[in-house]
């Protein structure tokens, strides 16, 4: 058994407090990219509605070409808006050229209207967007410090850094962004950062207010390899039901978006035009599902390893174990609903919402107020 070294401990504090810092200024950052976004794509479908209606207006005014052996054509105001728009009659009898690249790009816009969302395959755009950049940029320099912060308590506990309620929020914020970012390289993810940030926020300072515990030994019960195996994989997992909460939250809010545009109403949340539709979440948001939900699986296996080594049973109907299967259930739920009995959209975000409150109830309030052999644990 490693000696405990409070000088370490007090500097996990430090770095602790420093990511939460760092991660406040890129929950800014974050979020002033999605405002600052929205007024400009306002203002380019704006510019967009106005040149098309002016490339509409000139292709009205034009007199009808007319060539050898061509027929008269009826007035350009007579025909589909979608004929004026591609095609000009001007030229050479027999051929309809297309309309300017400028005039194109000025219909898509105005077509794409107050409802445009990001791309479905959530790639990178050409445009710079400077906030996200900052914002980007702050959060690795927050994960770094974070990562300090999680090894220093490791090294002054002499242990792996879960082994309590405390360092269970602390390991698994840092592994929520951590995850977050490793996304980011493949998928533009950035308009999900606002809310990935802020819940890791709420984790640190959870973390510092209410379960704060000095650096120290584990009971023996708790000092065996299983404690690397089982909770590393049940952080891993929450990390990633974490990143699934976020897009099903916003899934609902922009399925609601994309009603309320259809009806006819305005557009009142603009920055949710950087979301991608309520469909690709969705998708997403069943894809990460499916992995989190076989890293929950082994957790609920290793922790029944784990339970007969210290308590001479797999199941007991402890509190902490019945929860964590009704986490079990109600993602394989999901799962199984979406598969292969259609529910789809709102139904399905609702669901994977609950299983993640499930997630926060087994850790909050079964920890706190059930007793069992895992209170001693805090996790």
């Amino acid at each position: 058994m490693f000696p405990i070294n409070e000088t370490m401990g007090q500097y996990s504090e430090l770095f602790m407090l420093l990511a939460a810092g760092t991660y406040t200024v890129a929950f800014i950052a974050f979020a002033w990219d999605l405002a600052k976004s929205s007024k400009a794509l306002r203002a380019v479908d704006l510019k967009a509605a106005a040149a098309a209606g002016a490339s509409a207006s000139a292709t009205a005014k034009v007199p009808v070409g007319a060539g050898v052996g061509a027929a008269v054509d009826r007035p350009a105001v007579d025909r589909p808006a979608v004929d004026r728009a591609d095609s000009d009659v001007s030229g050479p009898v027999g051929r309809a050229e297309r309309p300017s690249s400028a005039t194109g790009r000025a219909s898509k816009g105005a077509a794409a209207g107050a409802g445009q969302t990001a791309d479905a395959d959530m790639r990178y755009a050409a445009e710079r967007r400077v906030p996200a950049r900052v914002a980007v940029a702050l959060t690795v320099l927050g994960a770094v410090i974070h990562c300090a912060g999680v090894v220093t308590r490791a090294l002054g506990a002499g242990r792996v850094p879960w082994g309590n309620m405390y360092e269970f929020l602390t390991t698994g914020a840092f592994v929520a962004v951590a995850v977050f970012l490793l996304v980011l390289i493949r998928r533009d993810l950035r308009f999900l950062g606002t809310f990935v940030i802020g819940l890791a926020i709420i984790m640190l300072v959870a973390a510092s207010v209410a379960y704060w515990t000095p650096v120290g030994h584990l009971v023996p019960a708790l000092q065996s390899y299983w404690l690397i195996i089982h909770v590393s994989i049940a952080v891993l997992s929450s990390a990633l039901f974490t990143l699934t909460f976020a897009m099903s939250a916003l899934q609902l809010v922009q399925a609601h978006r994309q009603k309320t545009i259809a009806a006819g109403s305005g557009d009142k949340l603009g920055f949710m035009r950087l979301v991608p539709s309520a469909l690709s979440l969705e998708n997403l948001s069943y894809r990460i599902n499916a992995i989190a939900f076989v890293g929950w699986t082994f957790t609920l296996m290793f922790g029944a390893i784990w339970a007969e080594k210290a308590w001479g049973r797999f199941w007991g109907w402890d509190t902490k174990e019945v929860w964590t299967f009704v986490i079990w259930v109600v993602y394989a739920g999901y799962l199984h609903a979406r598969a292969t009995r259609g529910w789809t959209g709102t139904r399905a975000a609702w669901l994977s919402i609950v299983g993640y409150l499930c997630v926060i109830f087994n850790f909050t309030i079964v920890n706190q107020f059930f007793n069992g052999l895992h209170s001693y644990s805090g996790l």
